[in-house]
């Protein structure tokens, strides 16, 4: 028996890298019956049937996992989104976050094709991440042809998800980071405002030692697990005042004396941020219920 860590799957194979070698394995059929499918990510124990095949055996505990994309044992994820082609939106960003604070996974916003703006687009763009560097999270600024080299820089130990709007360059970000993995890139579909899905499947590239993940682009955000009180929680901005609200389980919506709304009013709190929150608020009450 030995172990080791998916980093592709495909077609039922699972591909396990153990000690620097690569294995084609296949799960055995008690996951099937318990109704477990191995992801990319998954720690396993599998059992060697020749040299370069083998059968997985055992999952280890999971610490979280990502339906969309399917990808387990994750450490941070990176919301790529675009400055332009397709527009820059904060609404897509705050749902991207609250998404990935969701699974109580790390986010790191990257914006990319800085150079397709002006010194004015560029400054406003600029001013918004200093906003969102202000909350807490990590923000990068890159062109799309250069300077993409960073996100080695950015990458922490572990695995890391790329995620975010198609069309963004996320396969382009991987091209410049590990020349040879020679990843397919889409075209922009001005009508629709979002790329054609280009990535096949997920699978974990090695850089500098950690992992980086290329994962289906997606413009589809399901929250539909997520509650509102799960939401709440999912603005890290929210929770640090929520002690100062009057009700225990304010919900910052209609409540008096709420710290967040007060917060907003001074400023303190970005405006957009607290709409977006609203909106999903909404979104969440409205919702059917699924039988």
């Amino acid at each position: 028996m030995r172990e080791g860590l998916i980093y592709k799957a495909l077609s039922g194979f699972y591909y396990v890298d153990s000690e620097g070698e690569s294995f084609q394995c296949r799960a055995r059929g008690v996951f099937r019956k318990k109704g477990i499918s191995p992801l990319v990510g998954d720690e396993v124990i599998f059992q060697i049937e020749n040299e370069t095949d083998g059968y997985i055996t055992e999952l280890k505990p999971r610490r979280n996992e990502l339906k969309r994309p399917p990808v387990a044992n994750i450490d941070q994820v990176l919301v790529v989104m675009s400055a332009k082609e397709p527009e820059f939106s904060k609404n897509l960003i705050d749902k991207f976050l609250v998404i990935v604070e969701s699974y109580d996974i790390e986010p790191c916003l990257i914006v990319t094709k800085k150079d397709l703006l002006n010194a004015a687009q560029t400054a406003a763009i600029e001013s918004q991440l200093s906003d969102y560097e202000a909350i807490g999270y990590r923000t990068y600024f890159v062109s799309n042809l250069e300077d993409q080299s960073a996100l080695a820089d950015i990458l922490v130990d572990g695995i890391n998800v790329l995620s975010g709007q198609s069309g963004v360059g996320k396969s382009s970000l991987i091209n410049a980071v590990k020349p040879d993995s020679q990843l397919e890139t889409g075209i922009i579909s001005s009508a629709l405002n979002r790329g054609k899905h280009t990535t096949r499947h997920v699978e974990l590239i090695q850089v500098n030692g950690k992992y980086l993940a290329d994962t289906p682009g997606f413009s589809a955000l399901d929250i539909a697990h997520i509650d509102k009180y799960i939401l709440k929680n999912c603005f890290p901005e929210f929770v640090a005042r929520e002690d100062q609200c009057r009700y225990r389980e304010c919900l910052h919506v209609n409540e008096p004396s709420c710290a967040v709304k007060a917060a907003v009013e001074s400023g303190e709190v970005m405006q957009s941020r607290y709409d977006n929150y609203l909106q999903l608020m909404n979104e969440i009450e409205t919702r059917k219920v699924r039988y």
